[in-house]
């Protein structure tokens, strides 16, 4: 069995994939730009929030099975876990991946597996790893592995999801898919499902997309049943009752890595194509605006409206604030000279824009209470703590 792993980013992704496979025996080198991510880590510190990995990886460090480094080391096995953007024009931004591949393409060796699993436009995995790999190293063509197997976590819950969710892999040729599915069926409970790199590629891209589109349906019926005065909460929970009917819930628009941003990669690869697609990720990037503007219209009856925004991250109980709607609702808000914006959330970390005040010092000062995220401690809320207060639910918590 091969034994030695590095993985290139350690972010939501690289780090619990460098503790858990750290833990089931392989020697795992976790690579980093940040030295202050490499400086936490080799202290068995976590530079993230999510259950459980902070006990994971002080024993992953503390068992010798995981170090962290700025370069990556020779190993039998290479993940590719960085970010993919999208820069101008939403299209796709794969400066990491390439960046990624050019460093570890010095310590490849003739028998070596290279995975991607970052998320990332169709034909990446051929078109920037392989082709960047084989330019420089011509004679390994042939004699390494090459794959892609895309995360399908959920933050919040990743350590069980990593192990327990089905993995759909794909390589460029057919010994590449062979030798990437042998190892994931080491450490994955669920089933391992084996096509070709460009259909793995697209596979996460469906689903994400599959998600947007119908959040985009919710989110487009609450704008309509604000301007029809109906209860969407009310509406929607009725018309669930259907057998084959389910509709989703809206929110302020919609936040993380993936589902903001994924549907993008398919429309940059069929922009005359993908009009469905398109238009629900117009939908989704509309509705903070559409919570703006409502704020905008309550805060028009105070002379010096004070406005208590509730949560920052993208969903509830997590710190990850990655597209998070809430986060650029709120930064709108500050920039607004006519009110005073006051943010609380219990699980997000400081941030250099504004401070995060106790809930109970934004609901006493506040006129106005916007809630962006349902996180747990909401919704202990009583209707006292709320009592004159106009209250703007986008999550329907209080509903």
């Amino acid at each position: 069995m091969k034994k030695t792993i590095c993985v290139i980013g350690l972010g939501y992704i690289g780090l619990p994939t460098s503790s858990l496979l750290a833990t089931k025996g392989f020697k795992v080198t976790g690579v980093d730009v940040n030295p202050k991510v490499v400086d936490s880590i080799n202290r068995g510190q976590v530079h993230i929030v999510e259950p459980d990995l902070d006990v994971l990886v002080k024993s992953a460090v503390h068992s010798g099975n995981l170090s962290a480094s700025l370069q990556p080391q020779p190993s039998d096995i290479f993940i590719i876990a960085v970010p993919t953007p999208f820069g101008e024009h939403k299209k796709p931004d794969t400066r990491y991946v390439e960046a990624a591949t050019s460093a570890l393409v010095p310590h490849l060796a003739e028998g070596n597996l290279v995975i991607l699993e970052s998320t990332v436009p169709v034909g990446t995995t051929q078109n920037v790893v392989a082709d960047t790999i084989f330019a420089q190293r011509p004679e390994l063509k042939g004699q390494i592995a090459i794959a892609h197997c895309p995360e399908r976590v959920l933050p919040g819950q990743i350590l069980r999801e990593l192990i327990e969710n089905d993995r759909v892999v794909g390589g460029i040729d057919s010994q590449s898919t062979e030798a990437a599915a042998d190892f994931y069926l080491q450490f994955v409970n669920g089933e391992v499902l084996v096509t070709d790199a460009a259909t793995a590629e697209m596979a996460k891209l469906t689903e994400n997309s599959y998600r947007d589109v119908n959040i985009a349906f919710a989110n487009e019926l609450s704008m309509i049943c604000d301007e029809l005065q109906i209860n969407v909460w009310e509406l929607i929970r009725l018309a669930n009752r259907h057998p084959r009917v389910n509709i989703l819930n809206p929110g302020p628009g919609v936040g993380g890595h993936c589902i903001a941003v994924d549907p993008w990669f398919i429309v940059s690869s069929a922009p005359e194509t993908a009009r469905l697609i398109r238009t629900a990720r117009e939908v989704n990037d509309f509705k903070p605006e559409w919570v703006i503007d409502k704020v905008r219209q309550r805060a028009g009856r105070f002379k010096h409206p004070v406005v208590g925004c509730l949560g920052i991250s993208f969903k509830a109980d997590i710190d990850d604030v990655r597209e998070s709607p809430a986060l650029e609702i709120v930064k709108t808000l500050l920039r607004e000279t006519d009110m005073e914006v006051l943010v609380t959330d219990p699980f997000a970390a400081p941030l250099p824009d504004f401070d995060l005040l106790p809930i109970t010092e934004v609901l006493k000062r506040a006129d106005i209470v916007l809630v962006l995220v349902d996180h747990k401690p909401y919704r202990k809320l009583s209707a006292a703590a709320l009592k004159e207060k106009i209250v703007i639910d986008t999550r329907g918590m209080l509903s």
